[in-house]
């Protein structure tokens, strides 16, 4: 039989499996089940994907929150253009903004203290990238994506954006510190 012209019987479906046939079928089937249960296994046990909530916000009610939060937590400012850097008290809910090209503000957490970190975009879409973690996390505008974080190494961390978003995107680029308990 040629793929190039018509089977001679129109009742193709009918002919006897050839075994190659069959048993390239059981494979692809076989992969296809490995690939389907590795995709809970991995959620679970891989440590790759952080398990998160999202919820539909807007930009103003996202910016009132992380602004209460920035109004109380402040404990200095950083960069030229006096960026507050928060250190939120553990177990809190913290706050982060992706606009054009900034974060705002700056995340000082405790190691070893769990946070719910809440991530949105006021404009296009950004995406949280905590180095050297490789974490990445997209941040959609009109959604607050909430991910339970617990930070284990003490130190500072560089947060980039990994989504072209225009012409400052190289710009976007902000701290996130890890301190040990006071």
């Amino acid at each position: 039989m040629s793929a190039i012209l018509p089977p001679p019987s129109r009742v193709w479906w009918k002919q006897p499996l050839d075994r190659v046939e069959g048993t390239w079928i059981a494979i692809a089937f076989l992969w296809c089940l490995v690939m389907f249960f590795m995709m809970p296994y991995w959620h679970v046990f891989g440590k790759q994907n952080l398990s998160s909530e999202a919820y539909r916000t807007t930009p103003e009610a996202y910016s009132a929150k992380a602004q209460a939060m920035v109004d109380k937590y402040t404990v200095r400012t950083e960069t030229e253009q006096q960026i507050p850097v928060v250190h939120p008290p553990a177990g809190s809910d913290v706050y982060l903004i992706a606009r054009l090209w900034s974060w705002w503000p700056i995340l000082e957490l405790e190691k070893g203290q769990t946070y719910r970190l809440h991530l949105s975009s006021m404009d296009y879409m950004h995406t949280f990238s905590l180095q050297p973690e490789n974490m990445n996390i997209q941040v959609i505008p009109g959604y607050e994506g909430v991910y339970t974080v617990t930070p284990t190494r003490a130190g500072k961390y560089s947060v980039l954006c990994n989504e072209y978003c225009g012409i400052g995107h190289h710009t976007m680029v902000s701290n996130l510190y890890v301190v040990d308990k006071p």
